[in-house]
């Protein structure tokens, strides 16, 4: 199914017209306890003031990604199911990342698929989680491992909701956008690492989003199931998602956008070894992503697990850790592969520099 992604510039008549394209028989909104509280008296006060669609069943799982279970999952299916929910009924996933990505996998499940349409409120979510059509759930500790590529009729991004984010979601985002710049080309990264994150212009950052979902679509477009250069969009996140999970099972959650962050320091350095990446970009990207994201700590001990977290990674195969690594901003390698001294000496770089 073609995905519309639309930036927004009526709320209100972009959501009327993804609702009557399905014409659901029952419409349903999750949210999150956060996204209830900040972000849907938007949308209840277009429900409340228009008679053209079926009056929404609100539905609220906790938030953060600790929330993105299986628990929360068959929370969903439950109030879909004593909601009267068909497959000719519609979800409405109003949230970040967690929600898109649980929400989506949930809509594509429930009676074997009904409609779903995204409304991202986070930055993160507007630029990565809601587009592209991947959805999922974490399951035993490890992020996005069960899910399917089913993309969402209608996603729209209104970044009136950015207004709702503190620094650090705001922060989050933002590292999904660099990681589009690195492999885009010379004058997006450069855009990227110039914008004032301390004081954001949000009329240039929705510019830099517009611009970030548009190159993802390409991409996406080109290449649907991950199959071969959709691949490139995993940059930084063989690495991330292990940091992540490491830091889920230790108790000191952090923001995904952060542990990409970090993550595109790691495999830009390896980038730099085996593939030829300019040691100033490396140099440059590095300070950025301190300066803007501090540093993800551990030590030597916690190596092994951290391999151990890589081997679980969804591009892999038979095994062998596969990474996407650049020759040079925009000179994309995918399957490349590294070996297990490799990862420890890129762990040493990124702890002591």
């Amino acid at each position: 199914m073609e995905q519309n992604v639309i930036i927004s510039r009526d709320l209100r008549t972009e959501l009327h017209e993804a609702i009557e394209q399905v014409r659901p028989d029952r419409l349903f909104v999750l949210t999150d306890v956060n996204t209830r509280e900040a972000c849907w008296p938007v949308l209840n006060a277009f429900f409340t003031t228009s008679t053209a669609k079926p009056a929404p069943r609100l539905i609220t799982i906790g938030a953060t990604d600790e929330a993105k279970t299986l628990d929360s999952l068959a929370a969903v299916w439950t109030a879909l199911g004593e909601g009267g929910a068909t497959r000719h009924s519609m979800l409405i996933n109003l949230g970040g990342g967690m929600v898109t990505d649980l929400g989506g996998f949930a809509a594509s499940t429930f009676k074997r698929g009904i409609a779903y349409v995204n409304i991202p409120t986070t930055l993160l979510a507007m630029v990565d989680a809601s587009v592209g059509g991947k959805t999922g759930i974490n399951f035993r500790g490890l992020k996005n491992e069960i899910g399917v590529f089913n993309a969402a009729g209608t996603v729209i991004l209104d970044t009136q909701f950015l207004c709702t984010l503190d620094s650090a979601n705001i922060r989050s985002g933002y590292a999904e956008m660099l990681k589009h710049g690195l492999i885009s080309d010379e004058a997006m990264l450069a855009e990227l690492l110039a914008f004032d994150l301390d004081h954001p212009d949000l009329e240039h950052l929705k510019a830099m989003v517009a611009k970030s979902v548009a190159f993802k679509e390409r991409i996406v477009t080109a290449d649907p199931h991950e199959h071969g250069i959709r691949k490139a969009l995993n940059l930084g996140h063989t690495v991330g998602h292990a940091f992540e999970s490491l830091a889920m099972a230790e108790g000191r959650t952090v923001l995904h956008g952060y542990a990409v962050a970090w993550g595109l320091v790691c495999e830009l350095y390896l980038s730099a070894t085996r593939c030829g990446f300019p040691s100033v970009r490396l140099y440059q990207v590095a300070q950025f992503v301190r300066e803007t994201y501090g540093i993800f700590p551990f030590d030597c001990k916690q190596y092994a697990r951290l391999y151990e977290l890589m081997t679980h990674d969804k591009k892999n195969v038979a095994g062998v850790i596969n990474f996407t690594l650049l020759g040079a901003v925009g000179d994309i390698r995918i399957n490349q592969q590294a070996s297990k001294d490799d990862i420890f000496e890129m762990l040493d770089y990124y702890r002591e520099n």
